[in-house]
């Protein structure tokens, strides 16, 4: 397929990678569920601000796509969500999929809408003592360096389970994240619990030398 490169994801088609696609989920409703009643059923912390939550105090929590599906939709041509949705069974297996969701504060995740992952110059934070910091006119965000490595597998994991495109800057970036951030054993818990729930595994988690070989 013909490198692009760029900050805005335009694909004319989707290339199968190892593509062996999430097939124990079926769509995003039934993902939310299970996200909520088995993959942080005793609860956790947020992926930008590190806030910790019970399974009986989840107000003001909602579940971040980290590869946003508005890339996922270009890439497939399928139109809008709501019609990807309709149209396109794949998009909901993609969509479903537990590698790349994660619990996020409701008004962090908004913020962060589809805008790229990079560094921001400055440490102006408009969420309180969260470490996240967005630059609207440039349409990037900042996340926190102790999860960096967790977001950047599992941007490549999508792209090599979905042949999802990630432009040459920005894996540049991701993958100094990785090796900046190596996986830790909650990371390589929640690795095993998704594989229980929908039956595959990031094998960036399992082995990140694997970064090295990804080309953009």
């Amino acid at each position: 397929m013909k490198k692009l490169y760029g900050f805005i994801l335009v694909c004319a088609a989707v290339t199968a990678s190892s593509e062996a696609d999430q097939a124990g989920i079926k769509d995003y409703e039934q993902a939310r569920q299970i996200f909520w009643s088995k993959l942080y059923a005793h609860g956790g912390e947020t992926l930008y601000c590190g806030m910790p939550f019970d399974d009986r105090n989840r107000y003001g929590l909602n579940i971040e796509h980290v590869f946003p599906m508005s890339w996922a939709t270009n890439t497939l041509r399928c139109g809008r969500r709501k019609e990807c949705r309709e149209r396109n069974p794949r998009f909901n297996r993609i969509e479903a999929d537990l590698h790349n969701l994660f619990p996020s504060r409701r008004v962090v995740n908004a913020a962060r809408a589809s805008f790229r992952f990079g560094e921001i110059e400055g440490e102006r934070r408009d969420f309180g003592s969260c470490d996240f910091e967005i630059d609207e006119r440039l349409r990037v965000i900042e996340p926190r360096p102790a999860v960096r490595g967790d977001i950047a597998r599992a941007m490549f994991y999508m792209q090599d389970e979905y042949g999802l495109v990630i432009f040459r800057r920005l894996g540049n970036r991701l993958v100094d994240w990785h090796r900046s951030d190596p996986p830790d054993a909650e990371e390589r818990r929640r690795n095993d619990r998704i594989e229980k729930l929908q039956g595959t595994r990031n094998k960036f988690v399992d082995r990140p030398g694997l970064a090295d070989e990804i080309r953009f």
